[in-house]
């Protein structure tokens, strides 16, 4: 009943295991496990050791600070708001440091500069020829 109208994936041309060993990809790579992985770490340790004081040192949990909040509260409350942070800091991490860098191999890919078909676009005898 309907058209097959499709657009061309561009994607599903490219070459995913070249885009992989350029240096910008290397890059980006790097960049973004630099920042995972010890925040991460930070975390969970912090996480760990919230659990760890809940468990093992109630006296100092249950410590009144005012009112009826005491520290294993205020604790706990603390992992909410460290995780927004370190959400927010990632945010802020990608924009300035991944997504240029992303972008830039978006851009590879979309102009055929990694197809697998040979038909790229990148090389001046073709982007010359073209004219």
């Amino acid at each position: 009943m309907g058209t097959d109208a499709r657009t061309p994936d561009v994607a599903a041309s490219a070459d995913f295991e070249e885009v992989q060993t350029t240096e910008q990809f290397k890059e980006l790579r790097k960049r973004h496990r630099s920042f995972v992985f010890p925040m991460a770490i930070a975390f969970l340790a912090w996480y760990f050791a919230y659990v760890l004081l809940a468990d093992y040192a109630v006296g100092f949990m249950s410590t009144k600070v005012w009112g009826n909040i005491n520290v294993g509260l205020i604790m706990g409350l603390l992992q909410f708001v460290t995780t927004f942070a370190i959400t927010g800091w990632y945010v802020s991490y990608c924009n300035r440091r991944l997504d240029p860098i992303a972008a830039e191999i978006r851009h590879g890919i979309e102009g055929h500069e990694f197809d697998k078909t040979g038909a790229g676009m990148s090389g001046s005898a073709v982007g010359g020829a073209a004219k």
